[in-house]
């Protein structure tokens, strides 16, 4: 769909779905992230490594992060398995 098409009178302004306004990523530092899961630098690093924990991303020459989405379902996945099935 184009606006030429809307134009030519092909499509209505009826028919355009508006697009829903998306959260900006937002990237977390090491601080943050320990802050948010209650772990310590050495359990993010080994749980990075072994693939159970979101991987990080580089910002800069000697600067990671990691994306606040991706921690944040972490959290909400050990949170449900924590939970025992009713």
């Amino acid at each position: 769909m184009n606006i030429k098409a809307i134009h030519q009178g092909e499509l209505s302004f009826e028919d355009v779905k508006p697009i829903a306004p998306t959260k900006p990523a937002r990237i977390l530092r090491l601080t943050q992230v320990r802050s948010l899961t209650g772990l310590g630098r050495s359990s993010i690093y080994l749980l990075q490594a072994q693939k159970r924990f979101p991987q990080r991303i580089k910002i800069g020459p000697r600067a990671v992060g990691w994306i606040e989405d991706e921690i944040q379902r972490w959290i909400t996945d050990r949170i449900a398995e924590s939970r025992p099935a009713s």
